[in-house]
């Protein structure tokens, strides 16, 4: 299979982008300066009419939500499960190709029946759910156990920056989790993913490239409007020239 290119994106414009730069799919979710989150139904709906190509324009993007009840970590309660589960079915069946899910355990090593159960709820709704393993693999004690996890699970691949903050640093587990996944399941490369390190992240072998081709779009003001924000916040859009910088950077 030839590398595939996801973006991450927040709204239907950076559906739009994904589309123009003939990404595979994208993730969808909003709060990415958090780490993301679940985005809105309405969100999804519109997202998944948006991924549609005009006749002859090239194939559909695939819609894949990432599904995370909160930012702040990956250990969560039995509310924080069935809230997503919940929205695992709600998005599946309501049109996304996928779900991107992850939940630890409060030692660090992947909720195995957490996971279990948000892997059962996409199945029951879609039989050929694609499920995805975020960046949770990153802050377990071992990325190559996890994997493992993740296998034993049937998840269709994982997300990763090898362990470190950016991918471009995690390059050597990225190569071993490779090696490790043996084609039973897909490995994809994200976190700082930019033109200028694309190639040598691809290089590693992984089947994907995840990133954002983002920029920020700063707010004026001097009020704070959350205890998070930076004196009234801005917020991210996904920039076209960046995404097909990335695309070029790859001869694709």
């Amino acid at each position: 299979m030839p590398l595939a290119l996801e973006l991450a994106v927040q709204d239907l414009a950076g559906v739009r982008v994904a589309r123009e730069v003939r990404a595979r799919r994208v993730e969808l979710t909003q709060g990415l300066a958090l780490g993301g989150l679940t985005p809105s139904p309405a969100t999804l709906e519109l997202a998944v009419e948006a991924a549609v190509s005009p006749r002859g324009a090239g194939p559909d993007v695939e819609v894949h939500v990432l599904v995370r009840p909160r930012a702040g970590g990956f250990h969560y309660d039995a509310d924080e499960i069935a809230t997503a589960v919940r929205d695992v079915r709600w998005m599946l069946a309501h049109g996304a190709t996928g779900v991107v899910i992850g939940a630890q355990r409060v030692d660090g090593v992947l909720d195995g029946d957490a996971l279990a159960r948000l892997r059962d709820a996409a199945r029951d709704v879609r039989a050929d759910a694609e499920v995805t393993l975020h960046r949770v693999i990153d802050v377990t004690p071992d990325p190559l156990a996890g994997l493992r996890t993740a296998v034993s699970l049937g998840l269709t691949r994982v997300l990763s920056s090898g362990g470190a903050s950016a991918a471009r640093d995690g390059r050597d587990m990225l190569r071993a989790l490779v090696a490790a996944a043996d084609g039973r399941i897909q490995v994809m490369a994200g976190s700082g993913v930019t033109a200028e390190n694309a190639a040598e992240i691809a290089a590693t072998g992984v089947d994907a490239l995840h990133f954002s081709a983002k920029r920020t779009v700063a707010a004026s003001g001097s009020v704070r409007m959350g205890s998070a924000a930076d004196d009234g916040g801005g917020h991210e859009v996904t920039e076209l020239a960046e995404a097909q910088a990335v695309r070029t950077a790859l001869g694709l």
